[in-house]
């Protein structure tokens, strides 16, 4: 996917309820914004977060210096208000056919069909990426995130115990879900 293609990404959707919202690629002019997505983050929500969204310089950061070729980020905004944030995590080497997906919603746009059409969005920037494989980590605890990951085509691969730890120092089984957008090549 070449770069000006990247940066010139929009869509513009409509949920369930009738509210549109515009995806399109995190940029640096997004920091402030994005520190303001993270912030209004729900303190049971932050166990399942891996970074320290609270680090406001962190997260600014992200927005800031983006690397398109590690991180594509893919931001959903009404008007001017973040309200989800969706990334490819391309792996390098034997696995350089495989992205990780990581999607975070606000409180207020949950359950309203904003988080299945950001997944489709990666889905498709994937494509162009020429993705076989996006790889999903769940914390088991989260049924329902992993029943929605599975309607959209995610398989459960396997269950990792007492792989992700809390930010009180608990652990939790994470389950890895594998979609796959090329089909293997059964070729003899």
């Amino acid at each position: 996917m070449t770069s000006e293609r990247i940066k010139t990404f929009r869509k513009l959707v409509t949920l369930k309820d009738g509210a549109r919202v515009l995806f399109r690629v995190l940029g640096p002019s997004d920091a402030d914004a994005l520190v303001a997505f993270f912030q209004q983050v729900l303190p049971d929500d932050l166990a399942y977060i891996r970074s320290n969204v609270r680090d406001a310089t962190l997260v600014a950061g992200w927005a800031q210096n983006p690397n398109y070729d590690r991180v594509l980020p893919i931001v959903a905004l009404v008007q001017d208000r973040i309200v989800g944030e969706a990334t490819l995590h391309f792996m390098t080497g034997p696995h350089a056919h495989v992205a990780e997906v990581r999607i975070f919603l606000a409180a207020d746009f949950r359950r309203r069909g904003l988080g299945v059409q950001m997944l489709e969005t990666l889905f498709e920037l994937a494509r162009w990426r020429d993705m076989h494989l996006l790889e999903a980590q769940i914390v088991a605890d989260q049924t329902k995130v992993i029943k929605a990951f599975k309607r959209l085509g995610f398989e459960q691969q396997g269950t990792l115990e007492d792989y992700y730890m809390t930010p009180g120092r608990g652990t939790r089984d994470v389950v890895v879900l594998i979609k796959r957008l090329l089909a293997p090549q059964d070729e003899f």
